[in-house]
């Protein structure tokens, strides 16, 4: 997974002839969270709440009663833009009195929200994975002080009369270096495998 999301919530207001957008975006990990969102923030009393979200493949825009491709299109377009996923980008508009015809809507939603994600902070996506590892007990502090360098986290720990065992969830570019440094550690004794789940 390459790309960027955004670090927290981001919101960017424009004025355009007396109408007033304001871009709110936030990260999401799913198409769920991005509409449990978008009910939180979304405006009743606003003229149109529009919003776009990108995460992964996934995609799904909204003109919420603009005129078709008006809004949601272009709000989708900045997200893509931006070179932007696991995001949600969400732009009420009140209505000022003057009708901006369908290029003026199409410059205000889509510039609105391509400026909130512009100037909001970003951070880059990691691509992870799961993993188990086996080892001696006697291993059990270094071995705890390898996982904290190679950016891996603990799920779950637990002990028999064989050793320790753990599941991990670590960025997938540090796996081969993980494999290596316990192989090093253990002298090839410590077993490392990949998991499709966290609960494989």
């Amino acid at each position: 997974m390459a790309g960027e999301t955004l670090q927290g919530r981001a919101s960017f207001t424009l004025e355009a002839r007396k109408s007033r957008f304001i871009a709110q975006a936030a990260p999401v990990d799913s198409p769920e969270q991005a509409l449990a969102w978008l009910r939180e923030i979304a405006d009743p009393q606003a003229t149109h709440n529009c919003w776009a979200y990108r995460i992964g493949a996934a995609y799904r825009s909204s003109d919420d009663g603009e005129p078709g491709g008006s809004a949601g299109r272009p709000i989708l377009a900045a997200i893509e833009g931006q070179g932007m996923d696991q995001v949600m980008v969400v732009v009420t508009r009140w209505y000022g009195g003057t009708n901006l015809g369908v290029g003026g809507l199409v410059r205000a939603y889509g510039g609105a929200a391509a400026e909130c994600l512009r100037t909001a902070p970003r951070r880059p996506l990691v691509d992870w994975c799961f993993a188990a590892v086996d080892a001696d007990f006697a291993l059990s502090g270094p071995l705890h002080g390898l996982l904290e360098d190679v950016g891996a986290r603990k799920l779950d720990e637990s002990f028999d009369e064989h050793g320790l065992h753990l599941r991990l969830r670590l960025p997938a570019s540090s796996f081969g270096d993980l494999a290596d440094r316990l192989r090093d550690l253990s002298r090839g004794a410590a077993r490392l495998r990949r998991l499709e789940t966290p609960d494989a």
